[in-house]
C-alpha cells in the first residue's frame, strides 16, 4: 500500500500562502460531483476551477467522514461557500466542518494528484545523466550463450566494472539523445535510454545480471546503472513558480511530432532555473513568421512578420534534474510543438 502525503498542516499553509492567484470558479461548474474511476484531482478541480493549479486553496477534508485525507471512486464531493468563499469537501451526514490537514493523496485505490501510471516509467528507468557517466560507467562486456544480443526474460549479462553485492538491482542504458539549450548551445544532460532491468546473480569481475524485464535489445557497450524498482514518487503540490520562468520545450518521449494531452516532454531548465516538482507553466505556440505583402509594396526592409504567441495548453514539472526537468502535458488546447515556449501560468 502506497502513499503520498502531500504535507503536514503547517507545509500546506505555507503551500497556500504561497499561491498568489486566487481561486476562480468555472461559471458550468457542478455543485456536487461523483468521483469515478480513473478521475485525478487535477481532473476533478478543473470541473470546478479556471485554473486547476489552484485547488489547494478550495481543497479541504472532512473530519467526520471515515479516511477524510483520502478520495476513491464513489464519493461525492460537495462544494459549500463558508463566509462567502467556496470549499470543495466529501459529502457526509451532519455538519460539515472544514480545517486544513495534512493530505494524503493516494493510497491503494485512491484517487491522485495526475495520472502516476503515465509518468512511473520516467521516475524508474528513463533518465537524464552527465555525458561523463558512460565513460565511466559499469558496461556489457559479454552476453549470454555468445549472441550478438540479448536483453530477453532469463538472458544474463556480464558486467565490467561493477562493485554491487547479489542481489542488487541495475537497468541497462544506452547512450541517447544530447540536450542543449536552443539559445545557447550549452550542453545539458543526455538521456540514458533504458533497454532492460535485473538483479546481481554473481558479484565480481565480471558480474553476472539475469535479466527480468526488458524494453529493447542489449548490445556490448551498454552501461549498467543502480536502479530504484519502487521510488516513492515525489510529492506533488500543482502550482505556479515563485520566480519567473521561460522555458522551451527541447524534446517529446514516443517520437510525435504534434505534442498533445498526456505526453512527456523534456524542458530546458532545471533545478538551477528554480523550477521544482508540481510547477505549472503555461505553454504558448510559436507566432508563425508571416510575409507582409502591403508592407513589401510599402518599401519595408523586412517585409514578414512575427505573429502573436497563442496559448497551447499546460504542462506540470514532476522530474527535475540539475539543467532539464521533464514535464506532462495536462490540456492542450491547439497542437504544441518543439520549441514552444512554457511561462508562469496565467
Amino acid at each position: 500500500m502506497k502513499k503520498l502525503v502531500l504535507a503536514a498542516a503547517a507545509t500546506a499553509a505555507l503551500l497556500l500562502g504561497s499561491i498568489a492567484q486566487s481561486a476562480e470558479l468555472r461559471e458550468d461548474h457542478p455543485d456536487t460531483y461523483v468521483v469515478k474511476k480513473g478521475d485525478t484531482l487535477w481532473d476533478i478541480s478543473g470541473r470546478f476551477l479556471t485554473k486547476p493549479w489552484n485547488w489547494p486553496e478550495i481543497w479541504h477534508v472532512n473530519p467526520q467522514v471515515e479516511n477524510p485525507h483520502l478520495i476513491y471512486p464513489g464519493d461525492i464531493l460537495k462544494l459549500v461557500y463558508i463566509d462567502g468563499k467556496p470549499y470543495l469537501v466529501k459529502a457526509s451526514n451532519g455538519t460539515i466542518k472544514l480545517r486544513p490537514k495534512a493530505r494524503v493523496l493516494s493510497e491503494g485505490d485512491a484517487i491522485t494528484t495526475i495520472p502516476l501510471d503515465l509518468i512511473r516509467p520516467f521516475l524508474i528507468d528513463e533518465m537524464v545523466v552527465d555525458p561523463s557517466l558512460f565513460e565511466t560507467a559499469p558496461y556489457v562486456v559479454a552476453l549470454g550463450d555468445e549472441r550478438v544480443i540479448s536483453g530477453g526474460f532469463g538472458d544474463r549479462l556480464y558486467l565490467r566494472g561493477l562493485d554491487a553485492e547479489a542481489g542488487a538491482s541495475y537497468g541497462v542504458y544506452r547512450k541517447g539523445k544530447e540536450y542543449r539549450d536552443p539559445e545557447t548551445n550549452e550542453l545539458l544532460g543526455v538521456e540514458a535510454r533504458y533497454l532492460a532491468n535485473g538483479s546481481i546473480e554473481k558479484a565480481g569481475d565480471p558480474a553476472t545480471l539475469a535479466v527480468k524485464k526488458s524494453k529493447l535489445e542489449v548490445l556490448k557497450g551498454d552501461v549498467a546503472l543502480p536502479r530504484n524498482e519502487d521510488p516513492l514518487p515525489p510529492v506533488y503540490a500543482p502550482r505556479a513558480p515563485e520566480q519567473e520562468i521561460k522555458a522551451q520545450l527541447i524534446s517529446v518521449y514516443d517520437g510525435v511530432t504534434q505534442i498533445g494531452q498526456y505526453n512527456v516532454v523534456t524542458l530546458n531548465k532545471g533545478q538551477r532555473d528554480g523550477l521544482e516538482e508540481g510547477h505549472v507553466l503555461t505553454v504558448y505556440q510559436r507566432g508563425k513568421r508571416v510575409h507582409d505583402k502591403v508592407a513589401e509594396e510599402r518599401g519595408a526592409e523586412d517585409p514578414y512578420v512575427t505573429l502573436p504567441e497563442e496559448r497551447a495548453g499546460t504542462l506540470m514539472v514532476f522530474r527535475t534534474y540539475e539543467k532539464v526537468s521533464l514535464a506532462l502535458i495536462m490540456d492542450a488546447v491547439r497542437p504544441i510543438h518543439l520549441m514552444d515556449v512554457a511561462r508562469n501560468p496565467y
